[in-house]
């Protein structure tokens, strides 16, 4: 299933729970595409920075080859909000008066560790990865950070499209109330003593940077809802173990991705206890299958891929192949 997501999609995210194996399946994944001769980028949205231990190598923020067809990358979110504040704190250093851009840094100061600015920031990132990423590459393949953190991204581009779109149509009233004044005015001091000392041209080209700013983050945030929710290009994939809690997040983020028009097309159970090793790992097993029965009664229409526990860690390139070997059964 995993396989046939690869070769028919252009973009897939690994979510769920932490600790299930979502950074393993999502490289063996993106490993298995680029063997069979796809260009692929793996990126990593988690904190974490997991890739590069399960690669055994360093990995940053900017595209690495790792193998033929194979890059990856890891999202930096203390490097993302830094490199997001200060484009728009210098966008607004270019559009404001000189006098005002003391209280822009002030207020840029302040909004760094305003709740949501990581968020933003990364899916912002994401939006430009994706928009880049697939003029490059035949498939992007995200490993996301544990399932609540998922799930909020995965709805943040439609409230941030809305929120994007109220400030430009705030923006164009305010610059309909400018071209009244103006006009009312007949002169520059009325102007003057409403939108300060800057010449008229200069308001004007404030005016239209400001909209060109909002209209490219609004183009921008549309078209990552739009990748989001095609189902012929975009697939989302849920990783968990056959554990309780496990099951009942994989449940409670199915049912928040579907509020967010993301689909879930495949849900892979990792490290399945084996059969035939042993009286403990049979008992095991057998409790596995319980809380397998939860959530095939939960989300029965969704296609399951089972991967079993391996006796060793997966660490490096001949690793992951081998995994790749396994699911490809």
């Amino acid at each position: 299933m995993l396989l046939e997501l690869a070769q028919s999609k252009r973009i897939l995210f690994f979510g769920g729970k932490g600790g299930v194996g979502k950074t393993t399946v999502s490289a063996a994944t993106a490993l298995a595409a680029a063997n069979a001769g796809k260009s692929v980028l793996l990126v990593s949205t988690d904190p974490a920075h997991n890739l590069g231990h399960l690669f055994d190598r360093k990995i940053g923020s900017k595209p690495k080859k790792l193998s033929a067809g194979l890059d990856a990358m890891e999202m930096d979110p203390d490097e993302t909000v830094k490199k997001h504040m200060a484009e728009v704190s210098n966008s607004l250093h270019r559009l404001m008066p000189i006098n005002l851009r003391s209280e822009v840094d002030k207020h840029m100061k302040l909004s760094k560790d305003a709740p949501g600015m990581q968020e933003a920031a990364i899916l912002e990132r994401i939006a430009e990865v994706v928009e880049e990423g697939l003029k490059k590459y035949d498939l992007i393949v995200f490993d996301t950070a544990p399932s609540g953190h998922t799930a909020r991204l995965m709805v943040l581009p439609e409230m941030m499209s809305a929120w994007t779109e109220g400030l430009i149509q705030r923006r164009e009233k305010a610059d309909k109330f400018a071209e009244i004044v103006r006009d009312m005015s007949g002169d520059s001091s009325v102007e003057d003593k409403v939108f300060g000392n800057d010449a008229q041209d200069s308001d004007k080209m404030r005016e239209s940077g400001i909209r060109q700013i909002l209209n490219r983050r609004r183009e921008r945030f549309n078209n990552l809802r739009d990748q989001l929710a095609d189902e012929d290009e975009t697939s989302f994939v849920i990783v968990l173990a056959a554990e309780r809690l496990p099951v009942l997040e994989t449940i409670e983020l199915e049912a928040q991705l579907q509020q967010a028009n993301v689909k879930v097309d495949c849900l892979v159970v990792n490290k399945r206890s084996p059969k035939g090793e042993g009286s403990f790992l049979e008992e095991r097993r057998s409790q596995e299958e319980a809380h397998i029965t939860t959530l095939s009664k939960a989300l029965p229409k969704i296609p399951r891929q089972d991967i079993s526990l391996l006796a060793k860690d997966i660490v490096g390139l001949d690793a992951l192949n081998g995994l790749v070997e396994r699911i490809s059964k």
